[in-house]
């Protein structure tokens, strides 16, 4: 017989060690770590000590997760209450980005808007921006995490730009309609990668253009 064919009979027949229960402490296996030869029973236990380090471990990964989750939503509950309480575009230029400065460690914050009031041809956030990017925009379920390449908000970030190496690329939305981008960039090729969780990202940008909505109307 093939060994998997004692594991199968054994798998179909749970009753063959009731009716050979002295067979179990006969039975002899190697240990897991070598150097000697242990009983059935003993291994059983060694492999439930195993499975118990293992669970313990995810739990431990799990507790670490949940911790940083609850510092991520704190900082982000501090970012929304002072957005609320900006109440000129400057200042929500200038919260959004100490925030995400300081709070969050992302010092390279750029964003653009679609739509240019009078007066305003002179800030950053409201040049130019390709037709090409503003459907790329509309297209976007989720903010979009990656490389700079071949994107033009490489250029964004002003003399930061030629070492910006990962960036996040967030719609800003005003009605169902897309008023405008944020992008956080990195010098860190792994710190925005695709497949990443981005409902923080997300969170982020649903404030920000609510603020912004209200100070540039």
């Amino acid at each position: 017989m093939k060994s998997e064919d004692v594991a199968q009979y054994l798998q179909d027949n749970p009753r063959f060690f009731e009716d050979h229960a002295d067979l179990m402490s006969r039975m002899i296996i190697p240990h897991p770590h070598g150097g000697r030869t242990i009983s059935i029973t003993e291994r059983q236990m060694l492999s439930l000590r195993d499975k118990n380090k293992l669970l313990e471990g995810k739990m431990d990964e799990l507790l670490q997760f949940g911790e940083e989750n609850d510092t991520i939503s704190e900082k982000m509950h501090r970012l929304g209450v002072a957005m609320i309480a900006a109440a000129t575009f400057q200042s929500v230029l200038h919260t959004l980005n100490f925030h995400l400065r300081d709070d969050f460690s992302i010092p390279n914050v750029a964003l653009r808007l679609w739509d240019r009031p009078e007066n305003a041809d002179e800030l950053p956030e409201f040049a130019d921006v390709s037709e090409e990017l503003q459907v790329f925009a509309e297209t976007l379920s989720q903010p979009y995490c990656g490389s700079t390449s071949g994107f033009e908000t490489s250029s964004w970030f002003g003399e930061a730009s030629k070492h910006i190496r990962s960036q996040a690329l967030i719609a800003m939305r005003n009605g169902g309609g897309t008023m405008g981008m944020i992008a956080l960039g990195s010098e860190d090729a792994q710190r925005f990668y695709a497949g990443m969780g981005t409902l923080y990202l997300e969170r982020l940008g649903e404030m920000a253009s609510a603020a912004l909505a209200r100070v540039v109307r």
